[in-house]
């Protein structure tokens, strides 16, 4: 029998592997493959922690619309406990929870059925005569929920846990103001990119397009000393400022000691970045909307509005919308009939390389 489509290797010696075979970034069969086998399995950004800020508050949202497009919803308890649970009323499936607001109970408006905000059935009215019950299958179903500093993430069915996840992100910027950090609302902005999902993450994942994508930010780091360090699960690319420009003042304890760290650019596998910068935080959520279309929404969490515009962290808007164009170029390009698979430079891609690998894994899986 011959093999699906979408199964393919990345070889783990870079020096010697192509890159992903071009039809996993247009081929319908492998963008569903990817929903079941890589996003029900992986930890993906739901909310940060204002949302649920005090006992009572609720916050339905939507996982991956376009890809999972699963019903959740975060709660807050009385015991100051916070929850993600399915937003699907265990009775005739109608969403419980319409709004963000405050509430004492959960309550589906179709047939009355009632929950405590962590999601255990607490009555229904004309079910007295129903024999066993209620019934745990009755309860809202919980969601793995993990918290890093002020941000959830969620995950349906995790390979893996939480802090194999977010254990580098800890270690490393523990020592940051997050406590400070105020959501700026009126900065966040959504971008539609008519491209794959995976063509966003692997442009994301390497500085080699830098020079000649990003003049702004070119100017501002020391392309030379940009540095790529992997984990099981994440990415870490650090940029040095140049003379000047903004940078991080880490303690003598710390890896970054007097470096002049002007970026820690964070990636997730395999949909969330979080790019901390003297001013703050900018998180990215990657949302794919179809094959070929993906969403990217940039959240700006703030500590020193000071610095907003200054160094790595200045001009997103405009960095993002040069990603934006070359990513497009590259969905034209990888549909070409001359085109299959490329190669990968080993100084300046081993983050793609990692990511390719990640995704021939879970792909498999």
């Amino acid at each position: 029998m011959n093999e699906p489509e979408f199964t393919f290797t990345i070889d783990p010696d870079i020096r010697v592997a192509r890159t992903l075979p071009a039809r996993i970034y247009s081929d319908l069969s492998s963008f569903q493959t990817q929903r079941d086998r890589v996003f029900t399995r992986t930890w993906q950004y739901a909310a940060h922690d204002d949302v649920v800020k005090v006992a009572g508050q609720v916050h339905p949202f939507t996982l991956l619309p376009g890809a999972l497009d699963e019903p959740l919803l975060l709660t807050r308890d009385a015991e100051d406990r916070v929850h993600a649970l399915s937003n699907v009323c265990t009775h005739r499936g109608t969403l419980v929870v319409d709004g963000s607001g405050h509430e004492q109970q959960l309550r589906c408006r179709y047939h009355g059925r009632r929950f405590t905000l962590d999601g255990r059935f607490h009555s229904m009215p004309e079910f007295e005569t129903t024999a066993d019950f209620p019934s745990p299958t009755d309860d809202l179903p919980r969601v793995a929920l993990g918290t890093w500093q002020r941000f959830f993430m969620v995950a349906l069915a995790p390979a893996m846990t939480f802090d194999d996840v977010v254990a580098p992100l800890r270690a490393r910027l523990g020592h940051l103001p997050f406590d400070e950090l105020v959501f700026d609302a009126t900065g966040a902005r959504d971008y539609v990119v008519n491209a794959n999902w995976a063509l966003y993450i692997d442009n994301y994942l390497e500085g080699f397009h830098i020079p000649y994508v990003h003049n702004s930010l070119a100017a501002v780091i020391d392309y030379g000393a940009y540095a790529v360090e992997l984990e099981r699960y994440a990415v870490l690319q650090l940029a040095i400022a140049r003379s000047g420009e903004a940078a991080f003042e880490a303690p003598r304890s710390h890896a970054d000691a007097g470096k002049r760290v002007a970026a820690y650019y964070y990636w997730l596998f395999p949909t969330t970045m979080f790019n901390v910068y003297p001013w703050g935080v900018s998180v990215n959520v990657v949302v794919p909307l179809a094959v070929d279309r993906t969403r990217v929404s940039f959240l700006p969490f703030v500590w020193d509005a000071s610095r907003r515009e200054q160094g790595a962290g200045g001009g997103l808007d405009r960095v993002e919308r040069e990603d934006e164009a070359i990513v497009e170029a590259v969905q034209r390009g990888v549909r070409s009939r001359l085109y299959d698979r490329g190669r990968y430079s080993p100084t300046r891609e081993g983050g793609v390389h990692h990511f390719h690998r990640l995704l021939a894994e879970f792909m498999r899986a």
